[in-house]
């Protein structure tokens, strides 16, 4: 107890001293430099002169300043060692943003090397091909690493790996045939109830509430409304005029359990297969007339 006491009290006089060390060379710097400032305004000859304070320099040469320097370094050289302020490295991955299942590496995105996994199963994921994760960041470092073709890659469908649902995979029934053609206009009146219901509670933009006020008298014209609405929403993350499948999840997550239709319908408004959905898909799995939803996005206008 009492050695640690002493290092305590060792470390607070240490503080004292560069305090006052500190203190003694900024008065120094001060009275050098309004000294060398009358003598630049006097001039020689005892007349006024114009300031000149790019020929002064006021560097620490001072034989007083230079002693108070040497001491500084002494007593915690890394701290007080030689600093080229021009030289600070700036961090290559500062400006780089890497998706899900990726961290930045000295500029450049790589896979995540390990992942936790999750004690609580309602933080688990189910994937689009009814396999459960221990983790969201398992599921994509399990595609970046197809993604990449590393010889991780323990089966290449993963590439196409994306998020059904939080919570353990479980038997969710088949999509009949006759309920997957009735799923449009099922989706239209629900993506139009969602839109309303923002709409009272004023939660959506003042860009999207005139558009529904626009096409209130058409029906077709309202459905729109709101599938427009719905497809901007979406594409956020990157906005690049497409709706990825990472980005479709928060539609599809609070639906899957309540619509056993959704995940099929989804995938077949991906008609080429590139796994993301313009908004001439868009409007064609919805059934709704293309020219109704195009160039109608808040940001693009």
């Amino acid at each position: 107890t009492k050695l640690i006491l002493l290092d305590s009290l060792l470390q607070e006089i240490k503080k004292m001293r560069l305090t006052l060390l500190l203190l003694y060379m900024s008065a120094l710097f001060y009275g050098r430099a309004v000294s060398r400032a009358r003598t630049v305004y006097q001039g020689t000859d005892g007349k006024k002169a114009s300031w000149d304070w790019e020929k002064k320099s006021f560097s620490p040469k001072d034989e007083e300043i230079q002693d108070i320097l040497d001491i500084l370094q002494e007593d915690d050289p890394d701290q007080w060692g030689d600093v080229d302020e021009d030289e600070e490295e700036e961090d290559p991955c500062e400006s780089v943003h890497c998706g899900p299942g990726r961290v930045c590496q000295e500029g450049h995105c790589v896979c995540v090397e390990e992942c936790s996994a999750e004690v609580d199963p309602r933080r688990w994921v189910c994937s689009n091909s009814n396999t459960t994760f221990r983790s969201d960041c398992d599921l994509y470092r399990n595609r970046c690493l197809c993604e990449e073709d590393s010889p991780f890659c323990t089966i290449d469908k993963n590439r196409h790996l994306h998020i059904e649902y939080y919570g353990e995979c479980r038997k969710i029934p088949d999509c009949t045939e006759d309920e997957l053609v009735d799923f449009p206009r099922r989706m239209r009146e629900w993506l139009f109830s969602v839109m309303s219901d923002l709409s009272e509670r004023k939660e959506i933009s003042q860009h999207y509430e005139q558009l529904k006020i626009n096409n209130k008298d058409m029906q077709s014209k309202r459905w729109s409304a709101a599938a427009v609405w719905q497809w901007c929403d979406l594409d956020k993350h990157p906005h690049d005029n497409t709706v990825s499948r990472h980005e479709l999840f928060p539609l599809r997550a609070p639906l899957h359990s309540l619509e056993h239709c959704i995940s099929p319908f989804l995938d077949g408004c991906d008609e080429d297969g590139d796994h993301s959905i313009t908004i001439q898909e868009w409007s064609k799995c919805l059934e709704l007339p293309v020219e109704d939803l195009m160039n109608k996005c808040e940001d693009l206008l």
